[in-house]
């Protein structure tokens, strides 16, 4: 299969079809893939309920698509390389075949256990190919994966287990991170022990720790697989059925449960990885996001396999045994297409391209970045030292709710731009909109980026409560899908992303809302009240300052308070949720109503010192002198 756009005048030409008549254009796409039975309407929407149904009536399984459907010219191609998290040891590879195979073996598996169509199972993993076969054993039995980044705390695991209502966690023992061995056993066991809709916990050895396994619930991962048949035949799926849930933060305390069908994300995710990247078939391809993200699903999982691609998971982190692990595992596997964020750019940065010039990156064709805008600087340098200057940057913005990339160049077809994420995909149409809702035609300006009409792969609802899939995405603008970000369009029809509107924090391009992280500061007995901001930081692009309202009647170092404070948080949500920085304040500026005056707090953060606008209804101005006065 091959959508692979060839030209930007192509481009142009496809854009304008998809424009003028996008039924007819998402049709053409979704003829390539296999359906069991074919579609009684391409199209049903408005953004009002809102109601978005892409295939309706069509009936097909994910799986049959991105492993059966390759296996006769490609089943003894490489599917994935998975490299270690230890140099040292040796990596592993697996083909179509062998992936068909393991995937067959845990569906059957899934099934010994009870596992049926629509029921929910969380994946909370490290970066193993297992945790591959996981996903796709859910979505070949028709069962609805919901995947939690091994990174978040117990506390975090139990509240998305409750709101999918669960039956099933897969898990294992730990994971290998640097020299850190994290015991991942032990917070299933604490995040399920109130949890009364997990039957079973299914274990995967990873670190050899040997956990205790609870009778009757607790399954080791080989030990089911290995009696299992090496065939499953795919559930029957409608294209509107749930593929997966994706916990998502907002702007209110409690994770947002994003849901995505098989059918449109099938048919996005494919054609957006191919047409990105321009993803030719010899390819390897690598992304390095965790599994637990959406860039994880899209196109670590879903669009690569689906394209018949070659993928490299890595268990490591970047600087780990040095800063040059990222370039080494490029030279290792001759990666051509490599994919992460800003964040690991900017931190490999500070290492210097001493490091970066012992490996040879001759065999990248395209470099992107993914999670936030990337800033000029870290462009340039990407540009110049990872991709020495031959290499087009395909600077990539979309969203969990999205599902797929939404703008951005196409491989090297496009103009680049440094800071600018580009143009939009076929099928997508973006508005800028003022603060009236009026859309701004003309170029060069500012307002708040919206999408006119949906695309294939854009959320369907939020789980168990579509009012607030209505409320946060479909209510701001009547007749647009808001997506939370300010932009600017060029003088070129080039789009730049400013930044979040909304009370949310994009930290190392992982959202988080500011109430979620208040909410965790607040359970801690030295905390009255707290009020969180995003400030600018050289290496995440945004950090979390907080301001805590600390009760006067406990004794205690501002350090050890400091310290609580921050466990608080990495245990209500995760670590890499703790504030960067912590001020203890006697108050917090509020209006007469009420209300904290956010504004005042993010410029403080930023480190302004005066010029805070209107403050006259603030019911005591002197706070702000005091923050300000004791401001970091």
């Amino acid at each position: 299969m091959n959508l692979r756009i060839k030209s930007f005048e192509e481009y142009q030409s496809k854009y304008k079809q998809s424009v003028a008549n996008p039924e007819q254009f998402w049709a053409e796409i979704a003829d390539t893939f296999s359906w069991q039975q074919k579609w009684d309407n391409v199209l049903d929407w408005n953004f009002n309920d809102p109601s978005i149904k892409w295939f309706s009536g069509g009936k097909m399984n994910i799986t049959e698509n991105l492993l059966d459907r390759h296996l006769k010219d490609r089943g003894n191609k490489v599917a994935f390389h998975w490299e270690p998290n230890d140099i040292n040891e040796s990596g592993k590879s697996i083909t179509y075949n062998e992936l068909h195979k393991e995937v067959c073996k845990l569906s059957n598996g899934l099934k010994e256990l009870g596992i049926e169509k629509g029921d929910r199972v969380c994946i909370y993993m490290p970066m193993v190919l297992e945790a591959t076969v996981a996903i796709l054993a859910c979505a070949r039995i028709g069962a609805v994966h919901s995947i939690v980044f091994a990174g978040f705390s117990s506390s975090a695991l139990a509240n998305r287990i409750d709101d999918a209502q669960a039956k099933l966690v897969i898990t294992s023992d730990g994971l290998n991170r640097g020299t850190k061995k994290v015991d991942l056993k032990s917070m299933v066991d604490e995040a399920v022990k109130d949890c009364s809709s997990i039957q079973h916990v299914l274990v995967l050895d990873c670190i050899h720790s040997k956990p205790t396994m609870k009778e009757g619930r607790d399954i080791d991962y080989h030990a089911l697989i290995n009696k299992q048949p090496h065939d499953c035949t795919p559930e029957t799926m409608d294209a509107e059925d749930m593929l997966f849930i994706l916990y998502t933060s907002g702007s209110t305390g409690k994770p947002k449960g994003v849901v995505h069908t098989c059918g449109g994300y099938m048919v996005y995710t494919s054609y957006s990885f191919e047409n990105v990247f321009q993803y030719e078939e010899n390819d390897v391809f690598w992304c390095t996001a965790d599994i637990g993200w959406i860039t994880g699903h899209s196109y670590i999982v879903y669009g690569p396999l689906l394209s018949g691609a070659t993928s490299v998971i890595f268990e490591g982190i970047p600087t780990f045994p040095d800063a040059g692990r990222f370039w080494q595992v490029c030279e290792k596997y001759k990666v051509n297409q490599f994919y992460t964020a800003p964040t690991a750019i900017r931190a490999l940065m500070a290492h210097g391209t001493e490091i970066v010039n012992k490996y040879d990156l001759s065999s990248l064709k395209v470099i992107g970045s993914v999670g936030e805008p990337i800033n000029e600087e870290a462009w340039n340098w990407y540009h110049e030292h990872i991709g020495k200057g031959n290499c087009p940057v395909v600077d990539t913005w979309w969203q969990t709710e999205t599902g797929g990339i939404m703008l951005s160049g196409l491989g090297d077809l496009s103009p680049m731009n440094p800071t600018h994420a580009g143009f939009p995909l076929p099928g997508i149409q973006p508005a800028l909109l003022d603060s009236d809702g009026n859309e701004i035609i003309e170029n060069d300006q500012e307002g708040y980026l919206c999408m006119k009409f949906p695309w294939p792969s854009i959320l369907r609802t939020t789980y168990g409560d579509h009012d607030r899939c209505k409320n946060t995405y479909f209510s701001n603008y009547k007749g647009y899908y808001f997506t939370g970000d300010g932009a600017k369009r060029d003088k070129n029809g080039m789009y730049r992303i400013i930044g979040r509107v909304d009370d949310v924090i994009n930290v190392s391009g992982h959202r988080f809302g500011t109430a979620e992280i208040e909410d965790a500061i607040n359970t801690n007995s030295f905390a009255i009240e707290s009020a969180v901001v995003g400030y600018p930081h050289d290496i995440k692009g945004q950090g979390i300052y907080a301001y805590v309202v600390v009760d006067k009647s406990h004794t205690g170092s501002e350090r050890e308070i400091s310290a609580s404070l921050i466990e608080s948080v990495s245990s209500g949500i995760g670590r890499i949720a703790k504030p960067d920085k912590i001020q203890m304040v006697t108050g917090l500026p509020k209006t007469r109503s009420g209300k904290i005056m956010r504004r005042i707090l993010r410029k403080i953060a930023e480190g302004e010192k005066a010029n805070f606008g209107d403050t006259s209804t603030l019911l005591d101005p002197s706070v702000v002198e005091e923050i300000v006065g004791n401001s970091k």
